[in-house]
């Protein structure tokens, strides 16, 4: 361990990234900002006729969309808290949380789905197939790509974040990179904290990792503070 207060690698895209360090600093923790991911947005042309609702699974899919479409008066299904809140921040009257995954979203849109088609607004290579898993269920949904995740510099060489004592992880496809990256050199992190079980199985066992009681970052901090003890 290192002297002063432990180290904590965070490795997801901005602006998320400097959001969750702030609240690791609040805990006493030393974060180590060094995404592993960046985000780019794209361009699709989106055709919002006939549809009764939008999906968001992350809050990048909220900034993606609202730099696209001016629409806001279709209500909204969000992932989680923290990306229902990204959206009535952009403007959107009526926002609903499911809890936290793809999985929680799709049985709470089940349970009331809307009366048309649903529109989900994701990533170019989504963690969760959410209009599927929908379309399985008997709900009108298809998939739009409004932004995409990409290794960012930190992927190759993580500088000083390498000689954190804890990694946390947002998502498998950051875990697939740092599994990478442990296979070909030094790390000194010897465990990482995982938002969820899929995120740590992404890992393949390359660092020791415990996964969050459930998927959000209240749950995954809460989870840190154990493992920096």
């Amino acid at each position: 361990m290192s002297a002063g207060p432990p180290k904590v690698w965070i490795t997801r895209a901005q602006p998320g990234a400097d959001a969750t360090a702030a609240r690791v600093s609040a805990l006493g923790l030393e974060p180590l900002v060094a995404p592993l991911l960046e985000v780019r947005f794209l361009a699709p042309e989106i055709d919002l006729s006939g549809l009764a609702a939008l999906a968001f699974t992350s809050a990048n899919g909220v900034r993606a969309f609202a730099r696209l479409d001016p629409e806001r008066r279709l209500p909204v299904w969000a992932v989680g808290e923290a990306t229902a809140e990204v959206a009535r921040e952009a403007g959107f009257l009526e926002v609903r949380s499911a809890g936290g995954d793809v999985s929680s979203l799709t049985k709470a849109i089940a349970r009331d789905p809307p009366a048309g088609p649903l529109l989900h607004l994701a990533a170019r290579e989504p963690a969760g197939d959410l209009a599927g898993a929908l379309t399985a269920r008997g709900v009108i949904a298809r998939r739009a790509a409004v932004y995409e995740t990409v290794p960012a510099a930190a992927a190759q060489d993580p500088g000083e974040a390498a000689d954190a004592e804890v990694v946390l992880l947002h998502s498998p496809r950051a875990a697939r990179l740092l599994a990478a990256l442990a296979r070909n050199r030094r790390l000194a992190a010897a465990r990482a904290a995982c938002l969820s079980p899929a995120v740590a199985a992404a890992l393949e066992a390359a660092i020791p990792a415990r996964s969050a009681q459930t998927p959000d970052e209240a749950a995954l901090l809460s989870l840190l503070e154990t493992m920096a003890r």
